[in-house]
């Protein structure tokens, strides 16, 4: 009797079948380097040697569980999204009276606001990339994470800050049409320096999926349609007319705050936009709980497009049950065919530096599982 795995093959190209969505938990050798920065007990040049020496630590046991597409880790970051902001031009780093709200928890309070017009003349995570590209080696690829323009765009508008961007922008048009110049400045000299394969990651989607979220927008006169059609815009407007040969995915989730989760949904009030934006290549789409629906929006996925299940947790220690990880690939094919499939985290194991609750050997141990399972599918 003949199979939906049978004709399942390897890919040779990001995303693989066997993936990961970017950040690792810090290692205690950078997050004691961070502390002796603050107090001025190390210079910057020797907390970066640290941090160097870690990366090539971390990019060698990326290749030992078999990844074919390697991150630094973020590991020179803070956050997965602020830091980036922070580089370019007209964005300075506030401090708030409150941080982001998660499931009993809230996050350090920092934000990137405006300061000027928004554009890039030199942003530092190109030499971080270059650095990377250096260690992973010829062989293997070097994969740059950013925060999507989405990200940027709701991080302007959100809060105290809207206030701000509209004393430099009182038209929304050109604030896209800079963040995405911007963007693509930056894309390209990642680009010029061998970049080849990027991840925009994006919880604006994510928050979008949430119901509490949307009543709660357009309780405050937010149109919620025009919000989804906002953020797919200034995405598009940047990755249209990249160069043909970078692979660009993005990554979707509902936040992950040392093991906390932000928003709550299924995908199908976003799938058909989201999924409608041109020149993406793969989505890292969350799929570990029940909070993130069922795989019916898949439906609306391009006939091109991969996906790339986040059906393994980031966000605990204990190993998911390896059939049921099996079934719901399986389950996932009614709407995709097998080999447009992939299997992943459902998210990084730190998008800040304070990790989620788990070990570095169960961080290992949840890639290893992975790629055990992704090898019995795909031949």
């Amino acid at each position: 009797m003949s199979s939906i795995l049978d004709n399942a093959s390897q890919r040779k190209v990001t995303p693989f079948r066997h993936d990961m969505v970017g950040s690792f938990l810090r290692p205690q050798a950078i997050k004691d380097a961070r502390i002796q920065f603050q107090n001025n007990e190390i210079s910057a040049d020797e907390l970066r040697k640290i941090e160097d020496e870690e990366i090539i630590k971390l990019v060698e046991k990326q290749k030992s569980v078999g990844l074919q597409a390697v991150t630094d880790g973020e590991f020179r970051r803070s956050w997965w999204h602020l830091d980036f902001m922070w580089g370019l031009d007209g964005v300075e780093k506030v401090q708030l009276a409150n941080g982001y709200q998660f499931q009993g928890v809230e996050t350090r309070a920092e934000t990137a606001r405006l300061s000027g017009k928004i554009g890039h003349s030199y942003h530092p995570f190109i030499e971080d990339f270059k650095f990377l590209k250096q260690v992973a080696g010829e062989e293997t690829i070097a994969r740059q994470t950013i925060p999507a323009p989405a990200q940027f765009l709701a991080e302007l508008l959100r809060g105290e800050n809207k206030e701000t961007t509209d004393t430099y922008y009182s038209n929304l048009d050109e604030l896209v049409t800079d963040i995405a110049k911007a963007y693509k400045s930056v894309i390209q000299a990642l680009y010029n320096e061998g970049c080849r394969s990027l991840q925009l990651d994006d919880c604006t989607w994510g928050m979008l999926c949430d119901k509490n979220y949307w009543e709660a927008r357009q309780h405050a006169g937010e149109n919620v349609e025009d919000t989804k059609k906002l953020f797919a815009r200034v995405n598009q407007e940047t990755v249209k007319d990249l160069p043909a040969d970078l692979v660009v995915t993005t990554h979707v989730c509902r936040g992950n705050y040392h093991s906390t989760w932000a928003s709550s949904g299924g995908y199908e009030p976003v799938a058909e936009t989201l999924f409608g934006i041109d020149n993406i290549d793969g989505y890292y789409l969350e799929f570990d709980t029940d909070r993130a629906g069922d795989f019916t929006p898949l439906k609306h996925l391009k006939d091109e497009k991969q996906v790339v299940l986040g059906l393994v947790s980031s966000k605990t220690g204990e190993l998911e049950d390896k059939q049921t990880v099996i079934n719901r690939i399986k389950e996932a094919t009614q709407f995709v065919d097998i080999n447009h499939i992939c299997l992943s985290p459902q998210c990084g194991f730190a998008s800040t530096e304070e990790g989620n609750i788990l070990t570095e050997e169960q961080q290992w141990k949840k890639l290893a599982f992975i790629k055990e399972i992704a090898d019995e599918i795909w031949k």
